[in-house]
């Protein structure tokens, strides 16, 4: 059994390694050189790319591709998207040519409002808990204008206080509920900072609040933090066409496909279960426009998620209805998302990225990557109402089934056009590379 480390963080990179490989993989010669195989050879590039995080040992790759040909408020997008797994990318650039000829996407910021909140326990008279915030109210924003200058100047701020009273939901908790604005930032460590100034004022000032007893004096601040659930920041995204324009999918009429996917829609409304696959779906176009442009996946799944069971139950975050001959698919997503700060200006992927998608404001950064979602998500839908989401998923992982099984480029090309017109089961692929390799044909 290994013991605890001390001083690790003080290691070289190189020393780290060594412990780890002495300690967790029995000295096993390639960890050294499975990591250094993934250093940068430009030394600066790499410094930059060890400082992101802590106890750095290698880099980490994720495929970096392009969707091109979003047709988006009447302006041609091609959309960076950073992800492993198979047909994300296709079946994105598959919808966005599908809708670029019937209108394209339509998109509209519903809001971009963002939460924090200082959480804390007072023991007192409620009314006395309110009279004391309309006191404090001035002072607390009066505090922060040293932190709010610069984001004012950009058009952000903070917009709205108030205070919360929790005590049904727990005992004897409150909040102080900010709103904030934060322009094209994601603003994480803005609204933070004045969080916690929030509830620097707030413990100076009870004290000397003269109504309040000694026992209510005795207010106990928890925490002061963001919220990633952001159901005012918020945008929407829009494809919509007649009917008579999605005649001939998969030999079908095109009321009938439009009818099918209303009910694949309804049913992820209707079906737990159905609702999480269906809007993990959405995250993978989401997620991967998140992460080539350096914003917080983590926290835009989280609040996502969050989202959708505003209602009581987790649901589908797209609708879709025929109306008047008219069929519609759109999404509202909540998207806290920046273009400043952060990675933005320090990966060099990720300001290229920003570079190939026109230098977005946070705004237009919202519509991208609701666009993203909603694509993916026509493109899952039409898959499983018309031939399964299988075959043509599989067609695009055979190659990492055939890397897998150590197939030559030959093999890869030959097998590739053997599986062109059907499906490419595992166990199919499998069973098709061993006879190749034994017959030397198929």
């Amino acid at each position: 059994m290994s013991t605890p480390i001390q001083g690790f963080s003080k290691l070289s990179k190189e020393e780290k390694i060594d412990w780890v490989s002495q300690t967790f993989t029995q000295g096993d010669p390639e960890t050294k050189s499975l990591l250094t195989q993934y250093w940068h050879e430009d030394k600066e590039l790499q410094k930059l790319h060890d400082e992101f995080i802590e106890n750095t040992l290698s880099n980490f790759y994720l495929p970096l591709g392009i969707a091109p040909n979003f047709l988006i408020n009447n302006s041609l997008y091609a959309i960076p998207m950073a992800i492993e797994e198979s047909s994300v990318v296709a079946a994105a650039s598959k919808a966005a040519k599908f809708w670029e000829s019937r209108g394209g996407f339509k998109t509209e910021v519903l809001g971009t409002e963002k939460i924090g909140q200082v959480h804390f326990f007072f023991q007192g008279d409620p009314e006395k808990l309110k009279s004391f915030f309309t006191h404090i109210k001035p002072i607390l924003l009066a505090d922060c204008v040293s932190l709010t200058a610069n984001m004012e100047k950009r058009g952000g701020g903070i917009s709205s206080l108030s205070l919360r009273d929790k005590t049904s939901d727990l005992a004897h908790y409150f909040q102080i509920h900010a709103v904030f604005q934060t322009a094209d930032a994601m603003g994480a460590n803005f609204i933070n900072s004045c969080l916690e100034q929030f509830a620097t004022t707030l413990k100076r000032e009870v004290p000397l609040y003269a109504d309040f007893t000694e026992e209510e004096k005795s207010l106990e601040v928890v925490m002061s933090i963001l919220s990633n659930y952001v159901p005012n920041c918020v945008v929407k995204a829009t494809v919509s066409c007649p009917v008579e324009d999605l005649e001939g999918i998969d030999g079908a009429s095109g009321r009938v496909f439009a009818q099918k996917m209303v009910q694949a829609v309804a049913i992820a409304k209707a079906a737990p279960h159905r609702a999480v696959t269906h809007n993990k779906g959405i995250m993978n176009g989401i997620d991967a426009v998140v992460i080539a442009t350096g914003n917080d996946f983590r926290a835009v799944e989280a609040g996502v998620h969050a989202y959708a069971a505003k209602d009581g139950q987790y649901s589908s975050l797209t609708h879709a209805e025929i109306v008047d001959g008219v069929f519609s698919f759109w999404i509202e997503v909540p998207l806290a998302l920046g273009t400043v700060g952060g990675l933005t200006n320090l990966h060099p992927l990720v300001k290229w990225s920003l570079s190939v998608l026109q230098k977005p404001s946070a705004e237009r950064l919202m519509e991208i990557v609701a666009v993203a979602g909603l694509a993916q998500n026509f493109a899952a839908l039409h898959s499983l109402v018309t031939s399964g989401i299988q075959k043509g998923h599989m067609k695009m992982h055979l190659l990492n089934i055939l890397n897998q099984l150590g197939a030559t480029a030959k093999e890869k090309e030959q097998l590739v056009a053997y599986f062109k017109d059907q499906t490419a089961t595992h166990s199919l692929v499998v069973s098709s590379f061993e006879a190749l390799r034994k017959n030397g044909r198929l």
